[in-house]
């Protein structure tokens, strides 16, 4: 076999068997969960609020990706808080760990979804925001992967794990899953019927 058709098959293994939970850690089934994201966005969308996506490195790459698609090609209030400038302010005011945080209290609102993406699922200053999220009754939605026993797993009212330690197996997943549900929520599925 081909080295790049063992990668995709690889790739293929680690996102079909996702795990989802809720916040209290029981199973969710994933397709369910799929649909609720997007439920989520449009009634946040519909509601006059807006989805937050946070992210670090390449999972700030996979937020900034998925906010402009969201919003023009979905047609919902998006945006991605991975500016340059604000990071570098808010991490010299307040320290790197409060960078989404500080964002969040700024400029997030009852009725919001955050969308908080992190490979390990321990970054501090995503787990930060999640808190600050739920404190202002916005709904949390995580991605993750590595550990099983990641702490962002705890965070979301649902919560996506790729099982894997592979940065780019569980980058592509997220990317994967985001991409997937917009595509879904815009009729993919009867345009290939």
């Amino acid at each position: 076999m081909l080295w790049f058709n063992k990668y995709l098959s690889m790739l293929h293994d680690v996102v079909s068997v996702t795990q989802v939970t809720n916040d209290c850690g029981q199973r969710l089934e994933l397709e369910t969960s799929l649909e609720s994201m997007w439920t989520s966005v449009s009634h946040a969308h519909g509601h006059g609020h807006k989805t937050m996506f946070i992210g670090n490195g390449g999972s700030a790459g996979i937020c900034s990706h998925s906010a402009i698609d969201y919003n023009k090609n979905g047609g919902v209030r998006t945006i991605a808080f991975n500016d340059g400038a604000a990071l570098t302010c808010l991490g010299n005011d307040y320290g790197f760990e409060h960078v989404f945080s500080k964002q969040v209290e700024f400029h997030g609102r009852a009725g919001d979804l955050l969308i908080a993406i992190s490979s390990s699922g321990a970054s501090v200053d995503i787990l930060n925001a999640c808190t600050t999220a739920r404190e202002m009754d916005i709904a949390v939605m995580t991605l993750s992967g590595f550990k099983p026993d990641n702490p962002l797993r705890k965070r979301g009212d649902i919560n996506f794990y790729l099982d894997s330690c592979e940065y780019g197996f569980v980058e592509l997943g997220h990317q994967t899953i985001i991409h997937a549900v917009l595509d879904r929520g815009m009729g993919w599925d009867k345009q290939t019927d």
